[in-house]
């Protein structure tokens, strides 16, 4: 099976909202990063926000060709 393609970012926090996360992420056995993504997806849905899979062809507005 193939990887999910992702697209990088750099992400700033403060060391303390970090380190929640990373003791969150090893309680539910996630890494950092998984445990981010579940976090946001959290946080769209909440929002109201529709999560949308972007297929691997098509580019956002900050995608260059």
């Amino acid at each position: 099976m193939a990887a999910k393609p992702r697209k990088p970012f750099l992400m700033r926090a403060a060391p303390g909202v970090m380190a929640a996360v990373e003791r969150l992420a090893a309680a539910e056995l996630r890494s950092v990063n998984a445990q981010v993504e579940v976090l946001l997806r959290e946080a769209l849905t909440r929002r109201g926000l529709s999560i949308t899979e972007v297929r691997q062809n098509d580019q956002g507005p900050d995608d260059t060709p």
